[in-house]
């Protein structure tokens, strides 16, 4: 059909001529005219004169049998043949004919014979507001939790009005009251929404019900309006409303779907319990009736299925507002929405043909390469023979038209083969009628392989466990990678890299087999020698060029039992040692001494145990499970032996159990100096070490060592420099001896055998001097020293201006071996031992000796020159 140049526009107006715009287009054989009129028009209401529109003559109508002829078979408008007028037959109802579609139309054809010619006619009804907004129900009911916190919505159901554009569903008012307000939404199809926001908390007990009027308005002119109550019940039970794991659903739909096809499922949860989580889905209030006619929801699974005919010309797109809703008293509700797009299907009668086509293309090919050549062709005339073309937007395709309807299908892209191997490019074609007729055929395109990926491991790295004392040839891991590439592009060969252990290859501990991955172990590894390492494992493909990756394999060998606990303190010598000797006074718990063992193992292997084994008496000693520590649990008594002998059993803790003996023996003295009770007590409240803390001890020995290390280092770097710094404090060690006592004698001078000789610094405290040797100041005769050794004791002290206060606690008898001296005192002989250990000095007590040793003004001087030497070191550093 082709149209002519010239479009005259003429106007229309019901009863008084020309004034209503329309436009005529002249064809050969159709022609096609448009009118308008309001609905609602009376019977016999002028629409338009086709006779003049049409440039007939008005006579002629009847002769040559002018007919009205419309699809339906309804005759709502009729021609009178007479003046060609033409007019309303039958009362014309916009909502009833057209519903809430934007646009309303009504067409027929005028069909004319002598010569026969066939014209098209429209009218376009508009809308008129002869329709108030209505509510579904004369009231609606709401309970809401007293708990419900301020600023939550309520889904209130919407007013409808079958009218369309300004005359439906303008606006909502609510009546007025404290605790809430209205909040109106407008939706992309232009739906207005209503929902009930709390403004203010609830209390039930001050008020349990509401009672608002919700009031809808219309936009046309004169306004419309509809009414409903709301019923507002406030409780207080459910306190968890469901929560849907989407706010909005997205899904498309064909529209051609047949009736029970599933849409979507939609879920919700509830974190309450029983039945207060038991859900029941519906749709919301804000659903539309539409909504409701085309859909259906299963209140107990949330599917939601096809129920009416779709149609994409009428509404591609749907949304669904559900709801959740607990069976709590009251009940809570979750709210979300489904949008549900369809999908065009058209059978359409244009032909795609292929003229020439490349089933298969490089991941190499450059954008612009071309795939396919494409007529597309169709049998009809004009618009409806005037085609597109289109494919999807989501393949790396282009179509490039060409003269005469040819296509060429070209790549728009780079191609990946791994992420895309193959695609289905789906080619539509429609032509321009009405409705529009379409076609689609489908391009297999086939992307093929080149070395363009390296082998990727599973993981960035791995970790292998491997018990030690293992059999060599065991596996240990096994390692796999995978190249996206195809054939011998993606087969991959593994190996291991070039990695030091130990200051040796990696090649002897561990091999990987080259095909299947598996790692294993070419020796028995030992904890206690490697506890762990690292190799690096290469995959390769066998592609040209080649590939590769790599990964790193941690291999961490785990402990096994394999060693038994070995003393450490005391010393031993044959798996024996002796300790010092035990005061008969010694009180229960007295610490005789500590068993200190260590295991090369770790973890629970390295846990120790002590155990009494055997012992001279067992009822006089126990032994600390964890600690090791050989304690008195009685008093010692006149009959108990004066030498004990006691076997200790030092346990592991692992599988099986290693252990060790050691034999310790001491002897019971009976007498001993106050110092050796203040030595138990010393040891009893500082020797509290738990043989875990070994390692710990260790590391932060060794540490502290190497802080000091660099401390002195500074130091003597610093001395170097200023030289004058040092010297004025080398002769700072002030020594005294021969010092008299008064009271000692009646000559105030203490005895030869008595002299000491003690050195003080300037770092030494007042403190520091307290438990050296004393004097008696009231000797009531005279002392005779037989027996060996029986000669003067003298003792020295030397110390340096680094001297600390524990260097006080390690000073030894001058003479290097006095076992013991017989004092005679009245006639009476006391034997005087001198014990020392490792911490101090123990001199033993008699008949009234007390000791003490009192410094003067000269200790008092060594002081004043400590503090002004540690000033001036200080500034000095």
């Amino acid at each position: 059909v082709f149209a002519l140049r010239s479009n005259p526009v003429l106007m229309a107006t019901p009863g008084r001529g020309r004034t209503l715009p329309y436009r005529i287009e002249h064809f050969i054989v159709l022609l096609c005219i448009r009118y308008s009129i309001p609905e609602e028009q009376e019977r016999g209401a002028f629409v338009g004169n086709i006779a003049e529109d049409l440039g007939l003559n008005s006579p002629k109508l009847s002769a040559r049998k002018c007919r009205l002829v419309s699809q339906d078979g309804k005759q709502y408008f009729g021609i009178n043949m007479e003046n060609g007028i033409l007019f309303v037959n039958e009362r014309v109802d916009r909502e009833q004919l057209c519903g809430e579609s934007s646009t309303c139309s009504l067409s027929f054809e005028v069909r004319i014979e002598n010569p026969s010619e066939t014209h098209r006619v429209e009218i376009e009804i508009s809308d008129i507001n002869d329709n108030p907004p209505g509510f579904p129900k004369s009231e609606l009911a709401l309970e809401i939790a007293e708990v419900t916190a301020p600023g939550t919505r309520f889904p209130l159901e919407s007013a409808h009005d079958p009218d369309v554009g300004m005359n439906t569903v303008n606006n909502y008012q609510l009546s007025s009251n404290e605790h809430f307000s209205l909040k109106v939404q407008t939706r992309s199809s232009g739906n207005k929404i209503v929902e009930l926001l709390l403004e203010k908390p609830l209390d039930r007990e001050h008020q349990s019900t509401f009672h608002l009027m919700l009031t809808a308005f219309d936009g046309g002119s004169p306004k419309r309006s509809g009414t409903v109550e709301i019923i507002i019940s406030v409780g207080d039970i459910n306190d968890n409303a469901p929560v849907f794991d989407r706010e909005v659903y997205r899904t498309d739909l064909s529209e051609n779907a047949p009736k029970g096809t599933l849409v979507i499922k939609v879920n919700a949860d509830d974190s309450d319990q029983g039945t207060n989580a038991d859900l029941t889905y519906s749709f919301s209030k804000h659903a539309s009736r539409q909504v409701r006619e085309l859909f259906s929801l299963d209140p107990e699974t949330g599917e939601i299925r096809v129920q009416g005919p779709l149609d994409f010309e009428k509404s591609n797109i749907y949304e669904l507002d559900v709801q959740a809703v607990d069976h709590g008293a009251p009940t809570m509700a979750g709210h979300s929405s489904v949008l549900v797009r369809l999908t065009d299907v058209n059978d359409n009668s244009p032909e795609i043909q292929l003229t020439s086509v490349s089933s298969t293309v490089g991941e190499e090919a450059t954008p612009g390469t071309v795939i396919a050549v494409i007529s597309v062709t169709d049998l009809d005339s004009g618009k409806n023979g005037e085609v597109h073309c289109q494919i999807p937007r989501n393949v790396p395709f282009q179509l490039q038209k060409s003269p005469e309807n040819n296509y060429k299908l070209v790549t728009s892209d780079r191609l990946d083969r791994e992420k895309v191997d193959r695609y289905n490019v789906n080619i539509l074609a429609w032509d321009s009628g009405s409705p529009p007729l379409s076609t689609n055929k489908t391009i297999e395109v086939s992307v093929s392989d080149i070395n363009d990926n390296a082998p990727r491991f599973d993981q960035s790295s791995y970790t292998a466990y491997v018990m030690e004392n293992n059999a060599p040839g065991d596996s240990i891991l096994s390692v796999t990678a995978l190249d996206p590439d195809l054939d011998q592009n993606s087969h991959v060969s593994y190996s291991i890299l070039e990695n030091p252990i130990q200051d040796m290859t990696s090649f002897p501990y561990v091999s990987v087999d080259s095909k299947s991955g598996n790692i294993y172990a070419l020796r028995s590894f030992d904890y206690e020698r490697l506890k762990h390492f690292q190799i690096q494992v290469q995959a390769r493909d066998s592609g040209s060029p080649s590939l590769s990756s790599s990964a790193a394999v941690n291999v961490i060998i785990l402990d096994q039992n394999d060693n038994a606990p070995a003393v450490v303190s005391p010393v031993t010598r044959n798996g024996s040692a002796t300790v010092g000797p035990v005061p008969q006074s010694a009180p229960a718990g007295y610490l005789v001494t500590k068993v200190m063992a260590t295991d090369a193992d770790s973890g629970q292997n390295a846990r120790l145990s002590y155990q009494l084994r055997k012992a001279t008496d067992p009822s006089l000693f126990t032994v600390g499970l964890q600690s090791g520590e050989i304690r008195l649990v009685r008093n010692i008594l006149d009959t108990d032996a004066p030498k004990e002998s006691l076997v200790i059993l030092i346990k592991d803790n692992g599988q099986p159990r290693f252990s060790a003996t050691v034999t310790i023996g001491f002897s019971i003295v009976a007498n001993v100096t106050g110092n050796d009770f203040k030595h138990s007590n010393f040891l009893k409240n500082s020797e509290r070490f738990s043989d875990l803390n070994l390692y710990l001890i260790i590391i932060f020995g060794t540490t502290s060592f190497l802080f000091l290390l660099i401390i002195m280092m500074l130091v003597a770097l610093k001395c170097h420099q200023d030289r004058s710094i040092g010297r004025g404090y080398d002769s700072g060690i002030c020594c005294y001896k021969s010092m008299h006592y008064p009271g000692m004698r009646e000559s105030g001078a203490i005895p030869d055998a008595y002299n000491y000789r003690f050195c003080l610094s300037p770092e030494s405290a007042k403190s520091d001097f307290l438990f050296l040797k004393s004097y008696n100041s009231t000797l009531p005769q005279t002392v005779n020293y037989t027996g060996v050794g029986a000669e003067p004791y003298h003792y020295s002290i030397c110390l340096s201006p680094e001297s600390s206060k524990s260097e006080f606690l390690y000073l030894k008898p001058y003479t290097a071996t006095l076992p013991y001296s017989d004092v005679s005192v009245n006639n009476t002989t006391a034997r005087h031992e001198f014990k020392h250990s490792r911490f101090h000095i123990n001199v033993g007590t008699f008949d009234g000796w007390k000791y003490k040793f009192r410094v003067e003004e000269e200790a008092h001087r060594c002081w004043e020159q400590r503090k002004s030497h540690r000033r001036r070191m200080a500034n000095a550093l």
